[in-house]
């Protein structure tokens, strides 16, 4: 499991949105009434922008870069991509994403050109060029892989993948967003990179509209993960990821002339943009009992991004045309709102500790090596449980099994190999374990000295005719009723389950009434276990023809494994929710290879799965 480890030596830092501001060349020609640009920059950190309720008057922004319009690709990854990667090899989160009005060149500060490449190429480059300039000397082994998506009308679709279909966002119980099913390519070199990333490029939705003649029609999310793994023991392992999102843009129909299927792709990025702004509000007030980062699947992949565990850099593009006022107003208002946010970074670090083998005990290394005397233990040990073998607890698997003596002896091979400062931690765990593999031993003796007392009075009932325990009082009788009751055992006893032993003070009662019972003929009928409920709800099974159960069976199974949403809601007991988590396990572990697999699914337990089977079947056999 993963451990949150926070760096510089467990000092909680805080790390800032940071957002960069970068103005496009003015591409049109003059305006009709030749006002130029509405927007300039003052310097590297300043700009403003005309006031649309008095011309006269301007209002100016401060953001932690400014790129203006002869500011080159270069310049920009430099400045505000580059100090943020870092990170990524110590295992912590980094985001960057473009965000702007359609037009405004997000696709082209992510992107850029073969001749001007963005910040996605140069980004994963100098990821490969920090993985090399690494000592080898450091002890540690890198790799590094990628996925890209798009979410197109509310849909996740795997870009490495075309044929995929939407895909679920799921949260593990450390918190961490992961995606099943979408693909993870490793790669060794940005050659290779390249090779899968331009085809997956050329599948992200794109169309023309009256602004952009390639207006990206979806957000599109490229994810590079770099696993780092200690050579030496512990063998920590720790787990970098760099988001890089180029955001649609947001759109004016009224201008863009978007009908038909454009008008549906434009409203399903206007609300997911909409539910970012939401979000950074929410994040910004400080008193939002909650952040709705599930109400739109953009918000909920970059959940880490803003308000979570990464550094981000927000690259905000603007255009300088009054046709783009408007948008390009909301959009530095939305930046200014964007640079107050605080993520909390920390470094994601799995330890992994190996089963180590026994090769000799703790009495062996107390013995100060000669090995004589808990030699000659260990043989009276192996006789005594030879002479013993006979008695129920050789049945029974000994509470100090070895899983928890390699336990032990891993901790105290970590805590050798730990820093001082973890002595002391590691020191509490090996008396914790010492301690629980005491009481297991204790209980062992306990459970032993029962099953012999045991032994013993069960060989007396086979020797003498007479009961151990004389009882002078009148035996029980049975009652006539008339009552269709079934006739219940007075004495139920399990030899070969400890568990339900009963303490030494009840053993002599409960002897007694198994001495006084009468020995049962071999034709009387046996009650099975669990009585009269057990039977009535297996009866209906026994009334069905076999192929017929059998046909049942397998058609319920294939619904479970093929079935779409709808058929597995056509099942008996199987609602939305319910066919929704068959989905979703369905996509995790695979297709269910039994129906009694369906007891795996979340919130199935086995009565409800007998109640589902019984259902469906009996349902199946009507039709």
């Amino acid at each position: 499991m993963a451990q949150r480890v926070a760096p510089d030596g467990g000092n909680k830092k805080t790390s800032r949105v940071r957002v960069a501001v970068r103005l496009r060349p003015y591409m049109s020609k003059q305006d009709k009434k030749d006002e130029g640009p509405c927007v300039r920059g003052l310097d590297s950190q300043n700009l403003e922008i005309i006031n649309w309720r008095n011309a006269t008057e301007t209002v100016k922004y401060h953001f932690d870069v400014f790129h203006g319009e002869q500011t080159t690709q270069q310049e920009v990854f430099l400045s505000s991509v580059k100090p943020i990667l870092p990170h990524i090899l110590n295992g912590q989160n980094a985001s960057v994403f473009a965000y702007g009005p359609t037009g405004a060149g997000k696709t082209h500060t992510m992107l850029g050109t073969s001749e001007q490449p963005g910040v996605i190429p140069r980004a994963v480059r100098e990821v490969f060029n920090l993985v090399k300039a690494k000592d080898e000397d450091e002890g540690w082994d890198y790799s590094i892989g990628m996925s890209y998506l798009e979410i197109y009308n509310e849909k996740v679709l795997d870009l490495l993948s075309p044929g995929s279909q939407d895909l679920p966002i799921r949260e593990d119980k450390d918190k961490n967003i992961l995606i099943p099913g979408l693909t993870h390519t490793p790669i060794s070199s940005f050659s290779e990179f390249d090779k899968h990333f331009v085809p997956a490029s050329l599948n992200r939705t794109t169309a023309s509209t009256k602004l952009n003649q390639r207006s990206s029609r979806s957000h599109a999310i490229l994810l590079i993960k770099v696993v780092r793994t200690q050579r030496a023991f512990p063998h920590r392992q720790q787990t970098g990821k760099l988001y890089l999102v180029d955001l649609a843009g947001s759109e004016d129909n009224r201008r863009t002339g978007n009908q038909g299927i454009r008008l549906k792709e434009s409203g399903a990025i206007n609300l997911s943009l909409f539910t970012l702004s939401k979000v950074v509000d929410s994040l910004n007030s400080g008193t939002a009992v909650r952040v709705p980062y599930r109400d739109s699947k953009l918000t909920r992949l970059l959940q880490d991004s803003l308000g979570g565990s990464a550094h981000s850099v927000m690259i905000t593009n603007i255009a300088p045309e009054y046709k783009y006022y408007f948008d390009t107003f909301s959009a530095l208002n939305f930046a200014a709102k964007s640079k107050l946010i605080v993520n909390k970074p920390f470094i994601r670090e799995t330890v992994a500790v190996p089963v180590l083998p026994v090769k000799r005990s703790r009495e062996d290394h107390e013995a100060g090596g000669s090995g004589t005397e808990p030699h000659k233990k260990r043989q009276k040990e192996e006789k005594k449980t030879e002479q013993d073998g006979s008695s129920p607890s050789a049945f029974f698997h000994s509470p100090s099994e070895p899983s928890v003596m390699d336990r032990l002896i891993a901790l105290e091979k970590l805590m050798m190999s730990c820093q001082d400062k973890d002595r002391i931690n590691m020191l509490k765990d090996v008396a914790q374990s010492r301690k629980e593999i005491q009481e297991l031993k204790e209980k062992q003796r306990e459970f032993e000295s029962k099953a012999r007392l045991f032994n013993r009075l069960a060989g007396e009932k086979s020797t003498d005719k007479e009961p151990v325990f004389k009882n002078n009082t009148v035996p029980l009788q049975r009652k006539q009723s008339n009552a269709t009751k079934p006739i219940k055992q007075q004495a139920v006893v399990q030899p070969l389950q400890v568990s339900q032993l009963q303490p030494l003070q009840q053993l002599a009662v409960v002897k007694q009434s198994v001495c006084v019972k009468k020995k049962k003929k071999l034709s009387d009928p046996v009650e099975p276990p669990g009585g009269k409920e057990n039977i009535l709800e297996n009866a209906w099974e026994s009334q069905l023809n076999t192929s017929v159960l059998e046909q049942s069976r397998h058609k319920i199974l294939q619904i479970l494994n093929t079935g779409t949403l709808k058929e597995l809601k056509g099942l008996q007991q199987i609602g939305d929710k319910k066919a929704k988590l068959i989905l979703g396990w369905r996509e995790i572990h695979g297709h269910f290879t039994k129906l009694e697999d369906l007891v795996k699914v979340e919130g199935m337990t086995e009565k409800r799965f007998s109640s589902f089977m019984k259902a469906n079947i009996l349902s199946a056999m009507g039709k």
